[in-house]
C-alpha cells in the first residue's frame, strides 16, 4: 500500500465524522417563536450544555457556521499532521533497521509548507472578516438603547426610536435566600433561573435592528447575549456599540462577561423580544408607570414616608454590598451601621451618594448614584440615618436638598 493510500485511510474516518458535524451542530431553533422551547424554556444555557446556544440572529448564525467550519479545518489539519508524524515514527523506527535521513533544504517542501498554510489562513480569514464587518455595522438602527454597567447592575436608557425616554435599572432578582449571605449557606433551593433573572427586562420588538450603546460608571463590564452573537465591553469614560436583530420572539439571557469584582456573577442580562404590537403596549405601560412614579421634588415628605421608601431603594441597590444589616463585608465593603459619614453632616453623605467616594480603606470604590431620582436618594439617606444603631443630629433629607446638591 502506498503512503498516499495509507494517509487516505487514516483521514477517512475523521472526515466522515466531520461531514456530519454541521447537522449535529445546527441551531436547534429556526422557526419564529420556537427559541424559548429550544432552550428548555429558560432562554439561557441548558444544564451540561457543551455546544453554543441556538442562534437567534443572522450574525449569531454566521458565528455558529464559522465556529463549525473552523473546528472541521482544525480537525483535518490535526489528523493530517499527527497521522503523518506517527506513521513515520512507526514505519521508520530504528528497531526495524531504518536510519535517519540526512537531506535538508528541500525546495519543494519549503514551498509547500509556506503556500499551504497561507491558503488555509486566507480561506479562514475571508468569511470571518465578512462576519466581523457585519457585526460592527450599527448604522440605520430602529431603536438605540444605552446600557450602563455599574457594580453590580445594569442601567438602561432608550435613546432613540419607539420607547425613547424610557429609563430603568435592572437588578438581579434571585432571592438572597437562594444565594446565601457571606459566610452563610443558602436557606432555599435554587430556582430555575438562578442568577439569570432580573427585576426589569430589556424589551425590544422582533425583526427590528437594535443598537446597544455601552458604557460604565466604575469598572469595565461587558454586555453579552450569546444567542444574539453580541459581546461588547462597557468601559468608564468610553462609548462602545453593538447591534442585534432577533428573528425570534422569546426570552434571552446573558451575563456581564468581564470580571468586574466580587459580585460579578450578580449582573445577569435579560432581553425579552416581543411582537410589534406587544412592544407598543409595553412602551405605553412603561411610560405610564414612569409618569406615575415621578415625584415632585418640591414635596415635603414625612420621615416615616422617606424611611419606608428608602428601605425599598436600599434593598434593591445597596444591600448587595453593605448587606441588609448595614454591617458591610469586612475587608471589602464599608459598614453603614455606625458609619462616621452616615452619622455626620448630611451634606457629606449627599455628596458621596451623588459623586461616589474612594476612601482607600477598601478595594472597591463607592460609585456615584446620580441615576437614582432625587426622591430615591433622599429616601435612602434618610433610611440609613434612622436605621440600625445610627442616630445622627440631622436625621432627615428632603428631595429638594438633592436637587440643590446636583447643581
Amino acid at each position: 500500500m502506498t503512503i498516499a493510500k495509507r494517509l487516505t485511510s487514516l483521514l477517512a474516518a475523521p472526515l466522515a465524522a466531520s461531514a456530519g458535524l454541521p447537522a449535529w451542530a445546527a441551531p436547534a431553533a429556526t422557526a419564529s417563536g420556537t427559541y424559548t422551547t429550544a432552550t428548555g424554556g429558560t432562554g439561557g444555557p441548558l444544564p451540561n450544555q457543551l455546544n453554543l446556544q441556538p442562534a437567534a440572529t443572522q450574525i449569531a448564525s454566521e458565528i455558529y457556521t464559522l465556529h463549525n467550519w473552523m473546528m472541521i479545518i482544525c480537525l483535518v489539519i490535526f489528523v493530517a499532521v499527527f497521522g503523518v508524524m506517527f506513521y513515520s515514527i512507526f514505519k521508520h523506527r530504528k528497531s526495524v533497521g531504518h536510519k535517519a535521513a540526512t537531506f535538508h533544504e528541500s525546495t519543494a517542501v519549503e514551498i509547500a509548507w509556506t503556500v499551504v498554510p497561507f491558503l488555509i489562513v486566507i480561506g479562514m480569514a475571508l468569511p470571518a472578516t465578512r462576519t466581523v464587518v457585519g457585526m460592527k455595522d450599527t448604522s440605520n438602527a430602529d431603536i438605540t438603547i444605552k446600557a450602563t454597567g455599574m457594580q453590580w447592575k445594569w442601567g438602561y436608557d432608550y435613546l432613540k426610536g419607539e420607547g425613547e425616554g424610557i429609563s430603568f435599572i435592572s437588578n438581579l432578582s434571585t432571592p438572597r435566600e437562594q444565594i446565601g449571605q457571606p459566610g452563610q449557606p443558602a436557606t432555599q433551593p435554587r430556582g430555575e433561573n438562578y442568577l439569570m433573572e432580573v427585576d426589569n427586562d430589556v424589551v425590544v420588538p422582533v425583526n427590528k435592528k437594535i443598537r446597544i450603546v455601552t458604557t460604565a460608571t466604575d469598572v469595565i463590564h461587558a454586555w453579552m447575549i450569546p444567542a444574539f452573537g453580541v459581546k461588547q465591553d462597557a468601559i468608564p469614560g468610553f462609548v462602545r456599540d453593538a447591534w442585534f436583530k432577533s428573528e425570534h420572539t422569546g426570552t434571552f439571557r446573558g451575563n456581564c462577561a468581564e470580571l468586574c469584582g466580587k459580585e460579578h456573577a450578580f449582573m445577569p442580562i435579560v432581553v425579552r423580544v416581543v411582537t410589534a404590537e406587544e412592544y407598543t403596549a409595553w412602551v405605553n405601560t412603561k411610560k405610564a408607570e414612569m409618569a406615575a412614579q415621578a415625584d415632585d421634588p418640591n414635596k415635603t415628605w414625612t420621615i416615616d414616608e422617606l424611611k419606608t421608601k428608602g428601605e425599598k431603594v436600599y434593598t434593591a441597590n445597596c444591600a448587595v454590598c453593605h448587606q441588609a444589616n448595614g454591617k458591610g463585608v469586612p475587608g471589602a465593603f464599608a459598614p453603614l451601621d455606625g458609619s462616621a459619614v452616615v452619622n455626620g453632616a448630611k451634606g457629606d453623605q449627599i455628596h458621596v451618594l451623588l459623586n461616589g467616594q474612594k476612601s482607600g480603606k477598601y478595594p472597591a470604590e463607592m460609585p456615584g448614584w446620580k441615576q437614582l431620582s432625587d426622591t430615591d436618594i433622599a429616601a435612602v439617606i434618610t433610611y440609613t440615618r434612622n436605621n440600625w444603631s445610627n442616630k445622627p443630629a440631622e436625621n432627615i433629607v428632603q428631595p429638594a436638598e438633592i436637587v440643590a446638591a446636583r447643581k
